[in-house]
C-alpha cells in the first residue's frame, strides 16, 4: 500500500506540470489486432491499446484524442509534431531510442512466430522468403539471418503474400497471427518454436517531452500495482500471455 501511495502521489505531481498543450494526441496504426484496429461496427479505433490509452489518460487527468497514422511514417510524424505519443504495438529497441523515448513497458516481451501454408517445412525459416511488416523487430530479425526478407507496409499484406505464393512464411507477433491460424481451417500453421524479440512494448514520445513521459509512466505504474493492467492483458490476449508480477 505504501508503494501504491507513493506512485499515485508522483502521478499527481507529474500531471500538474506536465502538459503545455490542452490536448494530448495519441497516435496509433489501427491495423494490428488485438493491439489496435478499427471496429467495423463503430468505425472507431478499438483494441487493447485504445482501452489502455483511455485509462492512462483518465488516471493522468489528460484530455486525449486519437490519431490514426500508417506504420511506415509513425515515428517521423511523432517527431514532427503530428501527435504526441505512439501506442501501436511498438517494441522498445535501442535503435528506436536513438530517435524517440519510451515509457516503461505496458506489455512484456512476447513471442513472435512464423506461420506458413500447411505442409511447409519449417526449414524455410532459415532459407526461404519471409514476409514481415516493414520497420518492425521481426523484419530486423529476418534481415540479420540467411532467409530473404520481403517487407510490406501493413501486416495484412504479409498474410496475402503467403497465401498467393510470394512468401514461404510470415514472421509477426504470435498474438496477431493466432486468429489467422485458428480461422484458416488448417490452411495456415505455425512453423517451429516461438522467437522472443525486443524489450516489451511501451508508449513512444518525443525525446523532448520528459514531463509527458513521466506522467504516462506514473499512470502505467499505478495500473501495474493495482492489477488493472494484467486484467486488460488477459482480456485482449488470453491468460497464456506474459503478465506483470
Amino acid at each position: 500500500m505504501k508503494t501504491t501511495s507513493l506512485t499515485l502521489a508522483a502521478l499527481a505531481l507529474a500531471t500538474s506540470g506536465a502538459m503545455a498543450q490542452d490536448v494530448v494526441r495519441m497516435g496509433s496504426e489501427g491495423a494490428y489486432p488485438p493491439y489496435n484496429f478499427i471496429n467495423d461496427a463503430t468505425g472507431e479505433l478499438d483494441g487493447y491499446e485504445r482501452e489502455l490509452g483511455d485509462e492512462i489518460c483518465r488516471r493522468a487527468e489528460l484530455n486525449c484524442e486519437w490519431v490514426i497514422n500508417d506504420w511506415d511514417t509513425i515515428i517521423p510524424n511523432l517527431v514532427s509534431g503530428n501527435y504526441d505519443t505512439i501506442m501501436a504495438g511498438m517494441s522498445i529497441t535501442d535503435a528506436r531510442m536513438e530517435v524517440i523515448s519510451f515509457t516503461q513497458n505496458y506489455l512484456l516481451p512476447e513471442p513472435s512466430a512464423y506461420i506458413g501454408l500447411a505442409g511447409t517445412d519449417e526449414s524455410v525459416r532459415d532459407s526461404g522468403v519471409i514476409a514481415a511488416q516493414s520497420n518492425t523487430i521481426q523484419a530486423g530479425h529476418v534481415a540479420e539471418g540467411d532467409a530473404d526478407l520481403l517487407e510490406f507496409p501493413t501486416p495484412d499484406e504479409t498474410i496475402s503474400a503467403l497465401r498467393n505464393g510470394e512468401a514461404d512464411a510470415v514472421l509477426a507477433d504470435k498474438a496477431f497471427l493466432a486468429p489467422y491460424v485458428g480461422d484458416s481451417g488448417g490452411e495456415l500453421v505455425f512453423l517451429g518454436d516461438d522467437v522472443l524479440l525486443g524489450g516489451g512494448i511501451g508508449v513512444g514520445v518525443r525525446q523532448s517531452d520528459d514531463s509527458l513521459r513521466e506522467t504516462l509512466d506514473a499512470a502505467i505504474a499505478s495500473m501495474k500495482e493495482d492489477g488493472t493492467l494484467n486484467e486488460m492483458i488477459v482480456k485482449w490476449f488470453g491468460d497464456e500471455h506474459p503478465l506483470f508480477d
